[in-house]
């Protein structure tokens, strides 16, 4: 089986292609905008063979910078996700979009996949655009699409400028108080070993229909309790210190339910935020 990725040397990229790579049923196309391949291109997107299955991942996704640049992320997240659908209708392929959370301040916990969306930032209007993309071409031209809806996603090796990269950086230039926002939120984490292992099975299953479904492990965890979790792992403790959020339509909460994939594709996650951490602090040694 062809799988075309698309932002393969991104966090999450990677560990599809490394998945799928160790295994001999799949023949990896990886697409990326550092090896030339610019899915915002319709002349790069004529370069791409034929594939079986699209996985894609190449979208922006730092919130913040939505707010500061949203001209950017309409643009690119909506062109790469409607040259990624054209070439799913050229090739008659399945097509894998990996969303976000999008369903703003919960109406109620657990959040399932029926609970109303509510584009609460602009990063979140372009995965709705999007996903709505995606139903188009499911309804109109008979593609095969599976939506995720990954909630926060984690794990070793990640960077940029996320809670717990956030947590990490600062703990390995060695400060010994680490300063962050609000201790109140409380999110769903994800592990990024867990995520490569749902792709694989929306990959994998022969369902022609148009899916959508939540990656979540279903609890969720307050920054407070993240911070004693990491120093119950460190070498040596460390003291946390909180102010109050700047972040525009915070979310208190965000527990989700994973029963839709679990019934429809058996997946579950089988990494809990406690091994999750643990494998972090062991790969930064600290």
């Amino acid at each position: 089986m062809r799988v075309a990725i698309s932002g393969a040397s991104g966090f999450v990229g990677r560990h599809i292609c490394s998945l799928l790579e160790s295994l001999d049923s799949y023949q990896v196309v990886p697409l990326d905008i550092i090896n030339g391949i610019d899915l915002e291109n319709r002349a790069d997107c004529d370069e791409i063979e034929e594939f079986d299955v699209f996985v894609h991942l190449a979208n922006l996704s730092f919130v913040p910078a939505s707010y500061e640049n949203p001209e950017l992320f309409y643009r690119t997240n909506y062109l790469t996700t409607l040259n990624a659908l054209e070439l799913c209708k050229k090739y008659k392929a399945k097509f894998v979009y990996v969303s976000s959370y999008v369903y703003g301040p919960p109406q109620y916990l657990p959040v399932d996949e029926s609970h109303p969306v509510n584009s609460f930032n602009p990063y979140a209007q372009t995965k709705v655009i999007c996903e709505s993309l995606c139903e188009g071409y499911h309804r109109d031209f008979k593609i095969p699409v599976i939506v995720l809806r990954p909630f926060n996603i984690y794990g070793a090796g990640q960077s940029g400028n996320l809670l717990i990269p956030e947590i990490i950086q600062q703990l390995k230039e060695g400060k010994t108080t680490v300063q962050l926002k609000d201790a109140s939120p409380k999110r769903d984490y994800i592990n990024v070993l867990d995520i490569a292992l749902s792709l694989k099975a929306c990959i994998d299953t022969g369902n022609t229909e148009h899916r959508t479904y939540n990656l979540c492990s279903g609890k969720s965890y307050s920054v407070l309790e993240l911070t004693e979790i990491v120093n119950s792992l460190l070498k040596t403790k460390v003291m946390f210190e909180f102010s109050k959020t700047d972040r525009p339509n915070e979310v208190n909460d965000a527990r989700g339910c994973n029963m839709k994939i679990f019934n429809e594709l058996g997946w579950k996650p089988n990494m809990d935020l406690l091994d999750g951490m643990k494998d972090i602090i062991e790969y930064e040694n600290l």
